[in-house]
């Protein structure tokens, strides 16, 4: 007779990510809403720290890994538990988990809006940091396998196939991109430059979305609309199809966000095509959730849970219909740099992501403290104010952002450009600032409801015992299998091994040619390194978050050569660490900028951006013109430059300081005599030093000379 064993889960693991989940939530909105608010309101940007440069990445980083993050691990540690029959590896460790996690956001926090940064989007966070966020994610993993190892039930259910991709391939992503050299304590600069810096960046920030934001929810929903529809997953064979279909091609597409730049042409075209090849398996995904809801529908018009995660499923499948749609070449011509993207990324981060961790909120709840919800029509309400909300939200980005691509190319019946202004787009989308504003404003009023909604469920609530549950340990091993996929599901560490090679081979395949091949970026000798104090300036246009608004990557187009002057090499990157090329343009693109306007243009610029580009929406930066330049760590920013390979001699190092102070001198004396005093060891010297900088290595096609070492 089979010994039964009984055990407790750990659900106490689960209410404390749960309550940072509803924390997090309301401060990422809080700070989206912020920042869209400066974007139709400029004179919002009222102190340095909550300038619109500084909080954008606060913001994506408290979206993903606060609040996406903490409710990713609630369902995660409550499923597992359920799916192996076993209470979590280690007590311990749960709590290590938690407590290092809020840590880690608690430091994104007091970092980001002090210009703290390294500019990689959606991994901005320092070098100490990054390691936190390395050792956390050990942790995480080992109680995560540690429970796999522990079961009581021999094979592993399909949501737990997500989590395992989610960990191992999150854990790739993180290392491989955050590889860097640090100078300080919080500074840093990645080992990777210009072209491969970029196609590293977007490795890891494309399949960031994939594994952080869509593989572990989808898990989620694997586990979590069954259990609320109290029906059976449509169709396993689909599941295996789509699990092994997405970990698979999804590793390929980074590159679709670098159409039309300097990266390779072969990598391109990979990016695209496996972008495409992506519909088939999300679009599975997206059926087998709704199909498992076939015979539940009367459920549905009265279960919150329900419509949430109906409604999260339909956005999830709207964006991954978009996401490879804009991958194709003509119409990311068009799409690129502007606010449709915007409007993509937030139907899957608002739609996706935020729909579901809605339903697993209210799923959760009432079970973990033993009550049920305190109103189920303050649920609904939330629902159909978030879903109008993100909407109008998604909407007014699409409108904007169509109408930025078309006016950017737009030209006349003479042949040129019809808006040679850039301010006339910017002024031209307003309206939709306006739109998306009140969009976010009602997606964040909804989930103050469910605060609201939360707390009176759980106010003056006797927190339960964890729940009893009973399982036979497993004893033996059948001889037969009926399939490859049951052998690999009785046997996790073969599936994670599996899982990690399938993820691997786009990857090698992508990143091998683009760094060893030396053709695929070649050099031009006109280009030289930075100066100290422009690499000073540099590090101030990083820190200030310049690259949330301007790109500085002109496009092989008539209407970009047109505007901003000749279209960007890839050997004109090799010396940046980290590469600027942007992913959004608000303001005009900066590359070449250098030498188009006198050093007081750049000066008034900055002191109030109206005096020169009437119409503009950037933040007056008038501390830039009083805050002294710390050359402190020159010397070491240099040094640690050349340790990168960037060819600076010992002694540009040894007297990197000197150096800096005569350029500096140089600009300030320029300035003085048109009435600006007292400047020469102040930020904006910097500053001017480096956008006057941009560009100007090679003034001519004709003056190209690219080599081949």
């Amino acid at each position: 007779m089979t010994h039964v064993e009984t055990f407790r889960y750990d659900d106490d693991i689960v209410r404390k990510f749960i309550l940072a989940t509803i924390l997090w939530g309301v401060v990422a909105l809080l700070a989206g809403v912020i920042i869209a608010a400066q974007l139709a309101f400029w004179q919002l940007n009222l102190l340095p720290e909550i300038t619109f440069g500084r909080l954008r990445p606060l913001h994506t980083n408290a979206a993903i890994f606060a609040f996406v993050g903490n409710a990713m691990f609630a369902g995660i540690y409550h499923s597992t538990q359920r799916l192996c029959k076993a209470r979590l590896f280690n007590d311990l460790l749960s709590k290590i988990h938690f407590w290092g996690w809020q840590l880690i956001i608690v430091s994104a926090a007091l970092t980001l809006p002090f210009g703290i940064t390294t500019s990689k989007e959606y991994a901005e966070l320092e070098w100490p940091i990054d390691l936190a966020i390395a050792a956390i994610w050990v942790v995480f993993a080992i109680n995560f396998f540690g429970t796999l190892y522990k079961r009581r039930e021999r094979h592993m259910y399909v949501a737990l196939w997500f989590y395992i991709a989610t960990i191992l391939t999150v854990a790739l992503l993180h290392i491989v991109n955050s590889l860097s050299l640090p100078i300080s304590f919080l500074k840093s600069y990645p080992i990777y430059a210009g072209v491969q810096d970029a196609l590293v960046q977007w490795w890891y920030g494309h399949n960031a979305v994939a594994f952080f934001l869509t593989t572990p929810i989808l898990g989620l929903m694997y586990y979590y609309m069954p259990k609320a529809a109290n029906r059976p997953v449509y169709s396993y064979r689909l599941s295996i199809i789509h699990f092994w279909a997405l970990v698979f091609i999804y590793i390929w597409a980074g590159p679709h966000h670098l159409l039309y730049t300097s990266l390779p042409e072969w990598a391109q075209s990979l990016g695209m095509v496996f972008s495409l090849m992506l519909i088939a398996p999300s679009w599975g995904g997206m059926i087998n959730g709704l199909l498992t809801l076939r015979g539940a529908w009367d459920k549905l018009r009265t279960d919150p849970v329900l419509k949430f995660l109906v409604v999260a499923v339909t956005f999830y499948g709207m964006a991954t219909f978009e996401g490879p749609m804009m991958s194709i070449k003509s119409i990311n011509a068009l799409s690129h740099y502007t606010d449709w993207t915007i409007g993509h990324v937030h139907s899957g981060a608002l739609g996706w992501n935020g729909f579901m961790n809605f339903a697993l909120i209210y799923f959760l709840v009432p079970r973990l403290w033993g009550r049920p919800l305190y109103s189920q029509a303050l649920a609904t309400a939330h629902f159909w104010l978030a879903t109008i909300g993100i909407v109008f939200y998604v909407v007014a980005m699409w409108v904007a952002g169509i109408t930025q691509g078309l006016m950017w190319r737009a030209f006349d019946g003479d042949g040129y450009l019809a808006y040679g202004n850039f301010m006339e787009t910017v002024t031209r989308i307003i309206p939709m600032y306006y739109v998306r504003l009140i969009g976010g404003l009602m997606y964040l009023v909804g989930m103050l409801i469910l605060v609201y909604n939360v707390w009176r469920t759980i106010a003056g609530a006797t927190v339960p015992e964890d729940e009893k549950a009973q399982a036979a340990p497993l004893v033996g091993e059948p001889r037969r299998y009926a399939s490859l996929q049951q052998m690999l599901e009785a046997h996790p560490f073969k599936f994670a091994a599996l899982t990690l090679v399938a993820v691997l081979i786009g990857g090698i395949i992508e990143f091998v040619p683009t760094f060893v091949v030396k053709s695929n970026i070649p050099t031009i000798a006109a280009v030289k390194p930075y100066s100290p104090l422009e690499l000073e300036g540099r590090d101030i246009y990083v820190a200030e978050g310049c690259y949330t608004c301007h790109s500085q990557m002109i496009r092989p187009f008539r209407a970009e050569t047109e505007r901003y002057g000749e279209y960007s090499k890839a050997g004109e990157f090799v010396y940046d660490h980290p590469f600027q090329w942007g992913s959004r343009r608000i303001g005009p693109d900066l590359h070449r900028i250098g030498g188009k306007y006198p050093d007081m243009w750049h000066y008034r610029h900055m002191e109030d951006p109206r005096i020169t580009s009437p119409g503009s929406i950037m933040p007056k930066y008038t501390w830039l013109l009083n805050q002294k330049l710390d050359t402190s760590y020159t010397s070491a920013k240099l040094k640690a430059m050349q340790t990168l390979g960037v060819p600076y001699t010992d002694l540009e190092v040894k007297d990197a300081k000197k150096t800096l102070e005569a350029q500096a001198e140089k600009i300030a004396k320029g300035l003085e005599a048109q009435g600006v005093t007292n400047v020469a060891d102040k930020k904006i010297i910097a500053l001017i030093a480096y956008m006057q900088r941009l560009g100007t290595d090679i003034k001519k096609t004709s003056e190209v000379a690219e080599t081949t070492p």
